[in-house]
This record gives structure tokens, sequence and C-alpha cells, in this order.
């Protein structure tokens, strides 16, 4: 419950059902970092290893809270996904961003920075073919290859 309140608080992030984040606590807790500061969460990152690219994580999603804002913790928690020891074989890093997401396109062009690795962009979904004009546009990142980092 506590990652589905935490996403709401998150605008402009798309809230997913309370079952779907409860699939991503346990069938993607490999691919799912949480950040915790006593009981209460300060962020959550979902993703999955592509099933036809198994050297690539996907992300889903990046909540941090208010609280836990402007501290680099979004950044620490995708370098522990990618420092664990199931993400060896991780090379590359795809996630979708809409084109105003400033604090999503800080967050993951300083990644890329920081791992010494390319960053690619194009469409993934388009507003209007693919959501019918009701969401903005999609744009993909890819970011790699790249070498994950140590473990932590």
């Amino acid at each position: 419950m506590a990652v589905h309140d935490l996403v709401a608080a998150c605008k402009p992030l798309d809230t997913n059902s309370l079952y779907c984040n409860l699939l991503q606590c346990s069938h993607f807790a490999d691919t799912s970092i949480a950040a915790w500061q006593g009981e209460q969460l300060l962020g959550f990152i979902s993703g999955y290893q592509l099933p036809t690219q198994p050297d690539t994580l996907f992300i889903w999603q990046v909540a941090v809270s208010e609280k836990g804002r402007g501290q680099g913790l979004a950044t620490r928690m995708l370098l522990g996904l990618l420092g664990r020891a199931n993400s060896a074989s991780i090379r590359y890093l795809q996630t979708t961003i809409t084109p105003d997401n400033k604090p999503s396109w800080a967050l993951f062009t300083g990644l890329a920075e920081r791992l010494g690795a390319e960053l690619r962009v194009s469409t993934a979904f388009d507003r209007d073919e693919h959501f019918a004009g009701r969401h903005d546009s999609e744009q993909l990142l890819c970011i790699g290859p790249f070498n994950p980092p140590a473990r932590i």
C-alpha cells in the first residue's frame, strides 16, 4: 500500500492498480528497489528485464517523496539496482519519459554521464497513434552499453 500511496502523491506519475504495485513488489522484487526512512517510504523504483533482451533493464517508474527529493536518492537507487548481483548481465537501461518531465530527463541524463554511456532517444509511444490524443507521447531513452557499477 505504501508504494501505491507514494506513486499517487508523485504527480505527474500515472497511478497503477494496487494489484499492479503488489506484483511489482513481489514478482519484480529483484528489479525494483525501495528506500525507507524508518516507517516512511521515501522512494520506489520498479523495473524488469526485457524478456527478449535480458541484458536490458527497463525502468517502469521512479517515485520519490517530497521529503526524499533533492538528495540524489533516485540516482542512488538506480545505481543500487544496477549494482545487485542479479544485475551483473545488465548492459543497457531503458525507460520512457514524456517530453515535459524535466526531473526525469535530468535523472537519466545524469545517470548516463555517471555510467559513461551513450544515451539514445526515440519515440516509443506517440500521443495520437498510441494514446488517441489522451496522453503525451513517451520518448524511449536507451542508456548503454555500460559496465554495471560495483555491488553495493
